[in-house]
């Protein structure tokens, strides 16, 4: 592995929303609250079983337009990951619980961490995305 320049930042440690890059304040860090990865997850069938249930739940589809228009999930509202800055005074206002899914539930994870950080404290990410979602789920759902 080559050393990477001084002042450079290691790629693994940046978040990209669009053109901008979110990197972690320099210096100590300070851990204002610990929360286990299990809590920022929900599995398909759990967001399924609310939904069946009547819990108020907004789903956010992170995706790019290109992937909603061939697999969704229905009454899904879709926010690219790009744009999530944009959009976080309407998320952080939200009295719903709000799932974040995307593909294979990466980005939804990062998003997820990202509006944790900046006051939206009732959001987990769809663990293993829409994928997921399709071959558990709902198999009308296309997969890509």
């Amino acid at each position: 592995m080559l050393p990477r320049p001084p002042g450079s930042v290691d790629p693994g440690s940046l978040l990209q929303f669009g053109d901008r890059f979110l990197t972690p304040p320099a210096g100590p860090r300070v851990i204002l609250f610990s929360m286990p990865e299990s809590t920022l997850e929900v599995t398909p069938q759990e967001v399924k079983q609310r939904l069946d249930a009547g819990r108020a739940i907004r789903l956010i589809d992170v995706r790019e337009p290109f992937e909603h228009q061939q697999a969704r999930i229905e009454g899904a509202d879709l926010i690219p990951m790009r744009t999530v800055p944009a959009h976080l005074a309407d998320l952080q206002t939200e009295d719903r619980e709000l799932v974040v899914l995307c593909h294979h539930g990466v980005r939804s994870l990062q998003v997820v961490h990202w509006l944790r950080e900046h006051g939206v404290p009732l959001c987990h990410s769809m663990s293993g995305g829409i994928d997921r979602w399709s071959l558990e789920i709902d198999p009308s759902v296309p997969r890509y």
